[in-house]
């Protein structure tokens, strides 16, 4: 039995837990610790892995991508141990949001694809690994990491329905929204031809 009821004051209490887990700047914290300057100034200015890539520490931008998914993933786990499947879902968006709109800065995050991936290896592995192959492929093919991650979100409510009950079809389609929103500059240049490539310093 649940620890917690997944009432609406609980449901309120997770999106609060789940947004404060994702907002936590680890490419900013990383980039810090590490001496490689303020990431607002780097590259996209962007705080996730692939920006922090641009500084030339592959280590720091691996770090990167394991903490903002490990966040998503956590929250999730924690939520799932300690309350019902509703709070996990609430959450889940919850967390996404945090790593998109931090408030501690200004609102203004990263674009959310490593904890869109560590959230649905947490929600249900089988779709979290489909999803993350999804970015690999596509990455390795076109050599863009925003295409990879938009192959990703496109397909993950096709892995929900083929390879989970679909109970979290309609967060998947929230996420996949949310992710090609948060990529809509970056669309607005894969169709001028003028997308960054992997590896690329700007």
């Amino acid at each position: 039995m649940p620890l917690i009821d997944s009432t609406m004051t609980q449901l309120i209490l997770w999106a609060a837990i789940g947004y404060l887990m994702g907002s936590i700047p680890f490419g900013m914290i990383i980039a810090k610790v590490m001496g490689l300057g303020n990431l607002r100034d780097i590259g996209s200015g962007n705080i996730g892995a692939t920006n922090v890539l641009r500084t030339g520490n592959k280590a720091a931008a691996a770090l990167t991508l394991i903490f903002d998914a490990g966040k998503g993933a956590a929250a999730v786990l924690l939520a799932r141990a300690m309350a019902g499947e509703d709070a996990v879902q609430v959450a889940a968006l919850a967390a996404f949001l945090g790593h998109c709109f931090p408030v501690w800065l200004g609102f203004k995050g990263g674009k959310g694809v490593a904890t869109f991936l560590g959230l649905w290896l947490a929600l249900d592995w089988g779709v979290g690994i489909a999803c993350c192959i999804t970015w690999l492929v596509a990455a390795a093919i076109w050599r863009i990491s925003s295409l990879g991650a938009l192959a990703a979100a496109s397909l993950s409510t096709t892995w929900v329905m083929v390879l989970s009950d679909g109970s979290t079809f309609i967060l998947g389609i929230v996420l996949t929204l949310l992710v090609y929103w948060r990529h809509a500059a970056n669309i607005s240049r894969i169709k001028a031809g003028t997308e960054p490539r992997i590896g690329s310093k700007t």
